[in-house]
């Protein structure tokens, strides 16, 4: 190693620009052939220290980073297009499920308003039977009052009559006939 590094500094005082490119090639007084050997070390020294291993294990090493960050985008691509279908599913559902209860909120409203008319019917006639009852209760009672008052009108007339064309001794005579009916129903 002591050998390369001496050997590299004299390439480099040698390689100076007075001794440049005069005379035959393979002559160290030809700065391109000093330049060629200079090369060479220098590619001897990186081959030594392994430095194209180093290079290359570091370049494979990236390679297998971007390798897994692709794996790795690839599979969370992969998940994400799962999730988007899965909520594009539920959304469908969602929607479909908001149609049922839309058209069952319609359904149970019409079914309301048909039975709120029913409602409306029965208690219209009922309220209408209750007012014909009441009507002809009014009217059984108007007609009985009007009965009372021409019984009473009747017999008060029936009696003026009779009290002006009846004698007292008629009179005694239909008391005493009344009495004796009486007492025959009763024994």
């Amino acid at each position: 190693m002591r050998n390369t590094f001496s050997l590299t500094g004299l390439a480099a005082v040698l390689a100076s620009p007075a001794f440049a490119a005069s005379g035959p090639f393979f002559s160290l007084g030809n700065t391109d052939f000093v330049v060629l050997i200079a090369f060479l070390v220098f590619v001897g020294i990186l081959i030594y220290f392994k430095v194209p291993a180093m290079i290359s294990g570091l370049l494979d090493k990236r390679a297998d980073d971007i390798k897994s960050e692709l794996d790795e985008a690839r599979t969370l691509r992969e998940e994400a297009q799962s999730l988007l279908a899965s909520f594009e599913k539920k959304s469908e559902e969602v929607t479909a499920q908001a149609a049922r209860i839309v058209e069952n909120a319609k359904e149970d409203a019409t079914n309301a308003a048909n039975a709120a008319k029913d409602d409306l019917k029965d208690a219209i006639a009922r309220r209408l039977a209750a007012a014909e009852d009441q009507i002809a209760s009014a009217e059984a009672s108007a007609v009985k009052q009007v009965r009372d008052q021409a019984a009473t009108v009747a017999v008060a007339a029936a009696q003026e009559v009779v009290a002006a064309q009846l004698t007292a001794k008629d009179a005694n005579k239909l008391i005493d006939d009344a009495i004796a009916e009486v007492g025959t129903k009763l024994h």
